[in-house]
C-alpha cells in the first residue's frame, strides 16, 4: 500500500488568532463601515477576520464573501485571511451560533451602538461559558449625561475600547458607578502583571484614525486637485469655500449650516460677497433631515451653495477637502466626526463645535500645557473651561445651549447646539487670513494627528496592543454558575405584616 505524500509544515510559522466582528459590512461607505474596513486592513497581520456584515436591506443578504485577496493587496499582508457574512439588519442569535460553531472565533468585536445589538448581550453568559470566547466592544457614546442604562451592555464586556476621551470616561464613570471593575489600560502602571479577576473590564481610549496616505496635502499640479479646483472655485467664480460632508440628518444640523453661510456673506463687503461659496457633500433632500434646497432658496437665495450628492472615491474626496479652504462640523451629538479628522489630514483647518469626539480633535491644552482629558469632575470641555489654548488649526465653537432630548431606549441625553452667528464668526475669521496662513494651520493640524494616534496604522496598532494584551492576561474562563448567599428574612424585617 502506497502512503501519501506528505507536505512540509513550517513549525515556526504563528497561528493567528481569529476575530468576529460585528457591525455595518466594512464595504459600506457609513462611518462604522469605513473604520471597520481601516482596522481590518491595519490588524489583518496579526489577526484573521470573518465579519457578520450588518446593513438595511443589504442587497448581498444571505451570501458570504471571501476578500482576502483584496485586503492582501491592498494591506501588503501575504497571509490575509477575512471573510464577510452579509446580512439584512443586526443578526440574531442563530446566525451568531452558526458562525461560532463553523469559524470558532478568538473573541468578538462589537462595534455599533448597542440598542441594535440587545440580543448579543443578552447571550453573553452562553457565549463565555459555553464557547468561551470573550466579548470586545468598540464603543461610541455621543454626549451626557451618563448613560446609566447602557451599565448592563458595558458590564457584559470583557474589554471597551472609547473612541473619544469623553466616552472612555463614560464608560469607566458607567461601569464604576454600577459596581462594575475596571482595568484602565492607559492609566494601568503594572502590565506584567495586572492581576485582573474574570469579571473586570479592561478599557482604553482608541480614537479614530484614517490613511493618511489617501487623506494628505496635494500639489496644484495633481490632477485630481486640478478637476475640482476647477468644478468648485473657477467654474463658480469662488476664491473661499466652506466645505460641509456629513449625512443630511437632524443632529448634524445642516439648516444651521447654511443659515451660518449666510450669516458670514452679509459680513462681507458688497464686491466680496459673491466670491464665497458653500458645498455641501450630501443628499440634499432626506427624510432624516430636510430639503436643503428649499432651506437654499428661502434662507440664503443669493449665496453660492454647490450640492455635491455623487459618490466619490476617498482620493475624489480628499481632493475636495485640499480645494476647500476651510471645513465645518456643528453636529450637536457626535461621537468622533471623520469629516474633521479627513480634513486636518488633508491639511484643511476645521470649525468644531465643541462636543463629543469633536473636541478632541481641536487639540484643546490644560493648565500643564497637555492634551486635555476627562473624569468625574471634568467630564466635557463645552462650558470652555480650557478655551483660548487650543491647536492652530481649529477654531471651536462652543454650544449655546443645551438640551436634554431622549427616547424609550435612550432616556436622556444632552443635544449641545451652538448659536449660528458664533459659526459665522468663525467662518468669517478664516476668510480672514491669507491663504499662507490658512495652510501653514492646515499642515499643523495635519502634524497634530500624525503625533496623536488619528492615523489608521496608529488605530490598528493601539488595537493590537490592548487586545494582545488582555489575550495574555485576561482571558480567564468564567464560571458557569454564580453562587449568591441569601439570609434568612422575617417578613416582619422586610416590613411585611
Amino acid at each position: 500500500m502506497e502512503l501519501p505524500k506528505l507536505k512540509t509544515v513550517n513549525t515556526n510559522k504563528s497561528t493567528k488568532k481569529k476575530i468576529l466582528l460585528l457591525g455595518d459590512d466594512l464595504r459600506l461607505p457609513s462611518g462604522i463601515g469605513t473604520i471597520s474596513k481601516e482596522i481590518v486592513i491595519n490588524t489583518v497581520s496579526h489577526y484573521d477576520w470573518i465579519q457578520l456584515g450588518g446593513a438595511q436591506n443589504h442587497p448581498d443578504h444571505g451570501k458570504a464573501f471571501d476578500v482576502s485577496p483584496d485586503v492582501a493587496k491592498e494591506s501588503g499582508v501575504e497571509d490575509a485571511n477575512v471573510k464577510i457574512v452579509a446580512n439584512n439588519g443586526y443578526g440574531d442569535r442563530n446566525i451568531l451560533f452558526a458562525i461560532l460553531h463553523a469559524e470558532k472565533p478568538d473573541a468578538i468585536l462589537h462595534f455599533t451602538d448597542p440598542r441594535y445589538w440587545a440580543w448579543l448581550y443578552e447571550l453573553e453568559h452562553e457565549l463565555k461559558t459555553t464557547f468561551n470566547v470573550p466579548l470586545f466592544y468598540l464603543s461610541i457614546w455621543d454626549d451626557l449625561p451618563y448613560p446609566m442604562w447602557n451599565s448592563p451592555f458595558y458590564g457584559s464586556c470583557d474589554l471597551i475600547m472609547g473612541i473619544s476621551k469623553q466616552s472612555d470616561n463614560i464608560h469607566k464613570e458607567v461601569l464604576e458607578q454600577n459596581g462594575f471593575g475596571v482595568y484602565d489600560f492607559d492609566l494601568g502602571d503594572n502590565k506584567e502583571d495586572p492581576n485582573l479577576e474574570w469579571d473586570d473590564v479592561v478599557t482604553s481610549y482608541v480614537p479614530h484614525g484614517l490613511n493618511h496616505n489617501i487623506y494628505k496635502p496635494l500639489s496644484e499640479s495633481d490632477e485630481l486637485y486640478q478637476r475640482f479646483y476647477n468644478e468648485i472655485k473657477i467654474k463658480n467664480n469662488v476664491d473661499f469655500v466652506v466645505f460641509w460632508n456629513n449625512r443630511n440628518i437632524r443632529r448634524k444640523q445642516p439648516g444651521d449650516v447654511i443659515l451660518s453661510f449666510k450669516q458670514f456673506i452679509d459680513y462681507l463687503p458688497k464686491d466680496k460677497q459673491d466670491k464665497v461659496a458653500l458645498v455641501m457633500h450630501t443628499e440634499p433632500v432626506d427624510p432624516n433631515g430636510t430639503d436643503l434646497r428649499a432651506v437654499w432658496k428661502c434662507i440664503a437665495p443669493n449665496c453660492k451653495i454647490i450640492f455635491s450628492d455623487k459618490k466619490l472615491s476617498s482620493q475624489e474626496l480628499n481632493a475636495m477637502y485640499n480645494v476647500a479652504d476651510v471645513t465645518v462640523n456643528i453636529a450637536s451629538n457626535e461621537g468622533w466626526g471623520l469629516s474633521s479628522t479627513e480634513s486636518l489630514l488633508a491639511g484643511t483647518p476645521i470649525i468644531n463645535n465643541v462636543t463629543g469626539g469633536l473636541q478632541d480633535q481641536c487639540g484643546f491644552l490644560d493648565e500643564n500645557n497637555e492634551w486635555i482629558g476627562f473624569d468625574t469632575k471634568f467630564s466635557t470641555n463645552h462650558k470652555g473651561r480650557y478655551k483660548l489654548n487650543h491647536g492652530k488649526w481649529a477654531i471651536p465653537v462652543f454650544p449655546s445651549n443645551r438640551s436634554l432630548q431622549g427616547s424609550p431606549q435612550t432616556p436622556y441625553i444632552f443635544d449641545d447646539r451652538c448659536n449660528f452667528e458664533d459659526v459665522a464668526d468663525a467662518m468669517y475669521s478664516w476668510c480672514m487670513m491669507t491663504a499662507e496662513e490658512r495652510e501653514e494651520c492646515g499642515w499643523a493640524g495635519r502634524e497634530f494627528c500624525l503625533t496623536h494616534g488619528l492615523t489608521a496604522q496608529q488605530m490598528g496598532n493601539k488595537i493590537i496592543d490592548i487586545m494582545e494584551f488582555f489575550f495574555r492576561y485576561g482571558k480567564q474562563k468564567r464560571p458557569k454558575y454564580l453562587l449568591n448567599k441569601v439570609e434568612n428574612v422575617t417578613y416582619k424585617e422586610m416590613g411585611i405584616v
